[in-house]
């Protein structure tokens, strides 16, 4: 028997075009049309911009939070919903959103509010690190303050977070195949981040959450939850919690996933998932014609 997750990527994954070739689906239609009210710009226009302006975080989350909102609507439209769902950061509300924890319009509002504060961020720094070894990268944060694993993404990819200087201490400890300094405003998934989420936090508080319609594994907490109460506790500590993406994909094997589907722009999430969860197939949804193969 076939046991499906449905899982969404975060920024990182836009692409210049994305959701072209979905405007001639009436759902998408009304769901590009509440955005733009909602957010006071069009998702469509920004995502034929270049790179460049579609790249900044302010608008960068927001139309992969419609798009990808946009795919899983006309994927549950197909085939019903998943047995599970898991996003990686911004893709966390996407998966609140398919699992029917908040309606599409509450959670862009969320979304545009995080986007903003995300990218006022500053007096931080973020780096990614491939190949590494973990037991030294684990001693040598420990003996460094301000600085933290904010993306956990698999045994062979990390990224860290937190004030400049501590991040280039770890850079020049470690040894790694490859770093990569990350172009970004401020040490997101970090406690200099704290100052942002308490602001947040009001916003998402005025938000009701519902009881989740399918198990959502959140990135704080990666174990299968639907209680409202409890998954908005967990999406309150995400902007300084760490994204916990290597016990995710873990969670799904556990849980006896047989299928993975990737809904969105790109194969961030299926190349992490092809390396770490053998036996696991892959699908990816981040256009019209990947859609038809579940006609």
């Amino acid at each position: 028997m076939t046991k499906t997750a449905w899982v969404f990527p975060g920024q990182g994954s836009q692409a210049v075009g994305m959701g072209f070739d979905l405007q001639t689906f009436p759902t998408a239609q009304v769901k590009f049309e509440i955005a733009e009210k909602v957010l006071g710009w069009s998702v469509l226009d920004i995502c034929k911009e270049n790179e460049a302006v579609l790249s900044k975080t302010n608008y960068t989350q927001p139309c992969l939070y419609v798009i990808e909102s946009i795919l899983a609507d006309l994927l549950t439209e197909k085939m019903g919903k998943p047995q599970l769902v898991a996003g990686h950061s911004l893709g966390e509300y996407v998966a609140l959103y398919t699992a029917g924890v908040f309606d599409f319009e509450s959670g862009l509002s969320l979304v545009k509010k995080r986007s903003e504060l995300m990218a006022t961020a500053a007096g931080g720094k973020m780096a990614a690190l491939m190949k590494f070894d973990r037991a030294q990268l684990e001693t040598v944060m420990a003996a460094t303050p301000d600085v933290v694993l904010a993306n956990d993404n698999s045994e062979g990819q990390v990224v860290i977070s937190g004030t400049p200087t501590a991040v280039d201490i770890v850079l020049s400890q470690v040894k790694a195949k490859r770093a990569v300094e990350l172009n970004v405003s401020g040490a997101f998934h970090s406690p200099l981040m704290a100052d942002a989420a308490a602001q947040f936090e009001s916003i998402l508080n005025a938000v009701t959450f519902h009881e989740a319609q399918v198990p959502v594994l959140s990135n704080v907490a990666p174990t299968p939850e639907t209680q409202a109460e409890e998954l908005k506790s967990r999406l309150n500590q995400q902007m300084t919690g760490s994204v916990r993406w290597r016990e995710i994909m873990t969670q799904l094997t556990a849980e006896g996933i047989t299928q993975a589907v990737e809904v969105g722009p790109g194969k961030v999430l299926a190349g992490l998932l092809k390396r770490s969860c053998k036996g696991i197939k892959l699908i990816n949804v981040g256009t019209a014609e990947q859609l038809e193969q579940f006609s």
